[in-house]
């Protein structure tokens, strides 16, 4: 499809997608609002943590997760308990039928003493089916609490035992105060924090100028470099209820941090702080066909942080911020296709940052910064010499069935012999394509060029934005 240039009088012409109507095909009716759907309970693997108390337990302690003590053992003990309730519930239920059976035959003679017997076992099956749930309830509130298994490359400990993949870019510039971001923003007025503070507060910013051409133009170039690879393009809610957001693996880590997402008052929803969520809950409580997967998809979203964290060096300008655009990339594939489907985030976000002339770096995340809901996690640091240090770009997470066990995100049968019953659930990966205001930093403490007085002569910006520039020059 060619799309016309700004200005030009050419019309663009769609071709529904296979399966879809026009809207001309059918008669539209209005149905009104559609009523708000809750998700089932999450399908949490309370066997496999059974089976592998060991290993879950030695794993949460290497993530650090914020668990209580003996929850491992916990759900091993409840699980037991539940098989045990489960099979004496199934012999009272079938034992039930057959009582219902006999006293339903005609030439059954002591129907009456069955009668009884019947609603004797029919009391136990309902005394039974509520330990069964209590039992449910109890292991959901301790498996939660468990992170996902770990990738057996991933480095142990903190942040400082990430290991470095690979390096790319031009040589790093030497560190220097002059090349700070804010005050080049400030300087070549593209940046506001003033009137961000005054607006809103501290850590809300403007954009203006070119810098609003800036941002639109990056968003563009990673819609454009995400579609050329097979991702298809969505635009987000902004807006998720907050148990999707739980099921994602973005509940608090501990009592002190309760306040990481905006809360909407007197209602179950938040502020999206990715568009990971929203997209992740694309594809919940369905069934994808395991011949069309992986399934692709880019998208934009306004993230929104409220632990934009303390004043200081670290924080300054746009490094952390409140709210910020993010074009996310993420996907659906089978179990298999998982570890390949990470290389391809991680090769489409190369690709992207190379364009852009950063000097960046791909490093292997430790144990301790993979959060609740990744198995494996790359993270993505441009030099920035105004902040004399590496800083995050971008992320790619494979959280393997994580999501898909608590979205219910499952797949066909990818093969004529999988056992129909067999829970297949889907995999599930992200990747940070743009975060806007971090590439911003990084593009403008590299690309500002400073006449033999020290002063802000030009700023040097990607070639390859161009052509996204706002129909300016």
């Amino acid at each position: 499809m060619m799309l016309p240039r700004l200005g030009s009088s050419a019309r663009c012409h769609f071709k529904p997608r296979s399966g879809l109507r026009t809207l001309g095909a059918a008669r539209a009716r209005h149905t009104g609002p559609r009523p708000s759907v809750d998700l089932p309970p999450p399908a949490l693997d309370y066997r496999g943590i059974a089976e592998n108390v060991v290993y879950k337990s030695h794993n949460a302690f290497n993530r650090k997760a914020p668990m209580p003590v003996g929850t491992v053992q916990t759900v091993e003990r409840l699980y037991k308990d539940w098989k045990d309730l489960d099979e004496e519930l199934n012999a009272r239920r079938a034992q039930h039928n057959a009582l219902i059976k006999r006293v339903k035959d005609p030439e059954e003679r002591d129907r009456n003493s069955l009668i009884d017997d019947a609603r004797g076992v029919k009391s136990a099956v309902q005394s039974l089916e509520s330990r069964v749930k209590e039992i449910e309830s109890q292991l959901h509130a301790h498996a939660s609490f468990i992170p996902n298994d770990t990738h057996p490359d991933t480095p142990l400990g903190p942040e400082p035992s990430a290991r470095v993949l690979s390096q790319h870019g031009p040589e790093p510039l030497p560190a220097s105060p002059l090349r700070d971001h804010v005050e080049i923003g400030r300087q070549l007025k593209l940046i506001d924090l003033d009137a961000g503070a005054l607006a809103t507060g501290a850590s809300w910013y403007y954009l203006v100028n070119e810098g609003a051409l800036l941002e639109m133009a990056l968003i563009q170039f990673a819609f454009a470099v995400a579609t050329k690879h097979g991702f298809r393009p969505v635009l987000t809610p902004d807006v998720v209820k907050a148990d999707v957001a739980r099921r994602c693996g973005f509940a608090p880590r501990d009592d002190a941090q309760v306040q990481h997402m905006y809360h909407l008052e007197n209602s179950d929803l938040v502020l999206t702080g990715t568009a990971e969520i929203p997209l992740a809950a694309l594809f919940a409580n369905r069934t994808l066909d395991a011949a069309s997967l992986p399934q692709k998809v880019v998208g934009l979203g306004r993230a929104f942080r409220s632990e934009a964290g303390a004043r200081g060096a670290d924080t300054r300008g746009l490094y952390r911020v409140h709210q910020f655009s993010k074009v996310e990339l993420f996907a659906a594939t089978l179990p298999a296709q998982s570890d390949a489907m990470m290389e391809e985030l991680r090769a489409v976000q190369v690709e992207l940052f190379s364009q852009l002339g950063l000097p960046f770096r791909v490093l292997d995340m430790p144990s301790e910064e993979l959060g609740a809901s990744a198995y494996r996690k790359y993270d993505m640091e441009a030099w920035m010499p105004g902040r004399g240090k590496w800083g995050e770009i971008s992320s790619t997470s494979n959280c393997t069935d994580y999501q898909s066990r608590r979205l219910h995100i499952r797949h066909s049968a990818s093969a004529a012999n999988e056992v129909r019953s067999t829970q297949r659930f889907a995999h599930t990966l992200n990747g940070t394509a743009a975060a806007i205001p971090r590439l911003i930093v990084a593009l403008l403490e590299n690309g500002v060029v400073h006449d033999e007085g020290g002063k802000i002569s030009s700023l040097r910006l990607p070639a390859v934005l161009a052509r996204y520039w706002g129909g300016c020059d």
